[in-house]
């Protein structure tokens, strides 16, 4: 196996399990985003079980994609842990802290502390998913980078207007999905509230989608380039569509389940559109695309990455079992009990 088909199996497989992470913990950061919305503690409780056997094994998707980053891409590892620095740390803190609120909030019966821990349960999941948008932004958009791959900017350069919009994208995207699970995971009265919200954060995608897609058609033309060097790609843009669609479609027809996994289709078809349009970049230049990281010049030696793949031949699998494993165990409604946060 070559070094350059090895280097495009990583760009895929990193996609791959960045995928994964977006749309497993998707669905539980939209959780936390909408936690506010109901009222009375033993909503707020159903809501956090909904997600408690699930929310720290999802995030082993986003360690195992920063841990085949480092291995696969080293440079691309260090330019974006050193230029994001302070973006990172703050994200690493909101999953911290989100992870912190789940686990006490129901440890003291104190309604003041009970608050304050929903509080920052809520307000670390929106931090969380808008530094992920924004991060995808500026992959998207540029940064400023020298010959050598070192970043030379600053955290405000990053909050430019295209990165914010993605940033609140994403936030919709993640709040539909997490509504959609929800209505899955909750019955009687709170599953009617629940119901109610789908069709406002249906909505409130679709119109980031389209703005979000105009101004990338508009100011960053070069990702539409491969769609239209080969018309067979055009199919992940209408599957995309299709997917989306297909969401308020099946609410309609109460097929939640269906709901659910068109609204994960369309994250698979987002992400799909995001990585052919930037393909082989893993971070654009900006002014320079010259100093632009890629798959081809950001890469681990051939060796490292072969042996890289029969590792993640292996462990993959593994994960996927384990996952699926949890999912079918913690099925069905949420039931509070003793045990329960």
């Amino acid at each position: 196996m070559s070094h350059e088909v090895c280097q495009v199996i990583w760009y895929l497989l990193v996609g791959i399990l960045f995928t994964g992470y977006a749309i497993l913990d998707g669905f539980d950061l939209g959780v936390g985003a909408l936690h506010l919305f109901t009222r009375g503690d033993t909503n707020r409780r159903v809501f956090l079980n909904s997600i408690g056997p699930f929310w720290d094994g999802n995030q082993v998707w986003l360690v195992t994609g920063g841990g085949a980053l480092f291995a696969a891409f080293p440079h691309v590892y260090a330019t974006a842990f050193s230029g994001f620095y302070l973006a990172f740390i703050l994200l690493l803190f909101t999953l911290v802290f989100r992870g912190v609120s789940i686990h006490v909030r129901s440890l003291r019966e104190q309604p003041a502390w009970r608050r304050f821990w929903d509080g920052a349960f809520s307000l670390s999941s929106i931090l969380a998913t808008l530094l992920i948008g924004i991060a995808l932004g500026n992959i998207a958009w540029g940064v400023p980078l020298e010959a050598n791959f070192r970043y030379q900017g600053v955290l405000w350069q990053q909050l430019h207007p295209y990165a914010l919009l993605v940033g609140v994208m994403v936030l919709a995207l993640f709040m539909m999905h997490g509504a959609i699970y929800l209505v899955m995971k909750t019955e009687g009265v709170l599953n009617e509230q629940v119901r109610g919200w789908v069709r406002p954060t249906i909505i409130f995608f679709i119109m980031m989608y389209v703005l979000t897609t105009l101004s990338t058609l508009l100011y960053l033309p070069r990702l539409a380039e491969p769609f239209r060097q080969n018309p067979l790609l055009f199919l992940v843009p209408v599957a995309s569509v299709l997917a989306i669609a297909n969401i308020p479609r099946e609410v309609h027809r109460d097929r939640t389940l269906f709901a659910f996994l068109s609204s994960a289709a369309a994250i698979v078809f987002l992400l799909a559109l995001f990585g052919i349009g930037m393909f082989p970049e893993l971070i654009h230049g900006r002014p320079a695309t010259e100093n632009s990281l890629t798959a081809f010049n950001a890469s681990s030696s051939l060796k490292t990455l072969q042996v890289m793949l029969v590792m993640a031949l292996i462990g993959l699998p593994l994960v996927l079992g384990y996952t699926a494993h949890i999912y079918r165990v913690f099925r069905g409604k949420v039931k509070l009990d003793s045990m329960s946060y």
